[in-house]
């Protein structure tokens, strides 16, 4: 499945790969590179347990695969230096920095003792700093740690994020202004997974300045979306900052599922038709900004839906029963979809999809 979406240069990609990288590909690989106009990274979990990262094809032909230690969960990409990241799933540890097109070895760096990556991150816009959000467990906060990405990745200092759960983080355009979503939820690594202040959550939006980590505004949700956790971001052309959410209430409640923030304005929660609410299952579990065709595209692997909206308006545009849906992001005419089924776009995978998939611009 294919939705209508943003350029991806693959003849960049082919030039920055090279000879080497092209011919140690299998000839259907090399095949699905040259004709796809877009290319994709995406975490999996292979038949025999294992787990990698794979660039895939806007078919959702695979084009490669570089193996990773344990499970990934979100990934970021840097144009300016051609280096992607995989961030273990919560409550791991490790982080991989990688080139796609293999011109320099992976790098792996851990968290710091005391604290956990909690699945996501995100570069400044010229690749000099990768940002990433954390977990200071027993200090019950989330922060945001800072690395050096013209050091190895060294880690040169932490932010705190004004909040639990520090969840998906994003950076402005102009790299001044760090987005968080404190999804509000307290874990610690102890107790695996587990969510252990669901009886007083405390979900919030927080922006940060990105030189010095001093808080800009922090949007708290109201009291009666106490359950209502802030989980991810993406950022469109104008500025306005997308957020989806994943309730964690009673299941015949219909909460708002998504919205938007600006800075120097009030949150704005989305109406969404009951139906549609309904079929996302009150879970929304990845969320993606084409800001060419201005569509915001949703996945719910619980409600095994993806919807995509108007960018301006909010507006449903079209839903699709997409089983187990995953991942979502900007396709060169419309919006990928990835499901845990290991279906992507038009292509079933002998893979299990992670939740998210990046375009690698």
């Amino acid at each position: 499945m294919v939705w209508r979406g943003e350029t991806i240069d693959r003849r960049n990609f082919l030039k920055a790969a090279g000879v080497a990288f092209t011919a140690a590909l299998t000839p259907g690989s090399l095949r699905a590179l040259e004709r796809t106009d877009a290319i994709y990274a995406s975490g999996f979990r292979a038949r025999d347990g294992s787990f990698g990262i794979a660039t895939v094809s806007e078919r959702g032909e695979i084009i490669d695969r570089v193996a990773l230690p344990a499970r990934a969960h979100g990934l970021a990409h840097s144009a300016a230096i051609g280096r992607t990241v995989a961030f273990a799933r919560r409550p791991g540890t490790f982080a991989m920095i990688f080139d796609a097109s293999r011109q320099a070895e992976p790098i792996i760096i851990t968290a710091p003792e005391g604290r956990h990556f909690y699945g996501h991150g995100h570069f400044s816009p010229d690749g000099s700093r990768l940002y990433a959000s954390e977990n200071d467990f027993d200090g019950n906060r989330g922060m945001i740690g800072i690395y050096d990405a013209t050091d190895r990745f060294q880690r040169i200092g932490e932010f705190d994020a004004y909040g639990l759960g520090t969840h998906d983080m994003t950076v402005s355009d102009d790299g001044a202004m760090l987005v968080i979503a404190n999804g509000g939820i307290e874990t610690h690594p102890d107790f695996g997974r587990t969510k252990l202040n669901l009886d007083h959550m405390e979900p919030s939006l927080v922006l940060l300045d990105a030189r010095t980590g001093a808080l800009i505004q922090k949007h708290t949700l109201p009291p009666s979306l106490s359950k209502l956790s802030t989980r991810h971001l993406d950022i469109a052309d104008n500025g306005r900052i997308w957020f989806a959410c994943q309730w964690e209430g009673a299941r015949n409640e219909l909460p708002p599922l998504a919205g938007w923030i600006s800075k120097g304005e009030d949150i704005a929660l989305l109406d969404l038709p009951e139906e549609t609410t309904v079929r996302l299952g009150n879970y929304v579990g990845a969320i993606a900004v084409n800001r060419r065709e201005g569509l915001v595209g949703l996945t719910s692997p619980v409600g095994g839906a993806a919807v995509t909206l108007d960018a301006k308006t909010g507006a449903v545009l079209r839903e699709e029963i997409v089983r187990e849906a995953a991942g979502v992001a900007p396709a060169p005419s419309g919006i990928a979809v990835s499901s845990y089924d290991g279906h992507f776009n038009d292509t079933r995978n002998d893979v299990a999809w992670d939740q998210h998939i990046i375009s690698l611009k």
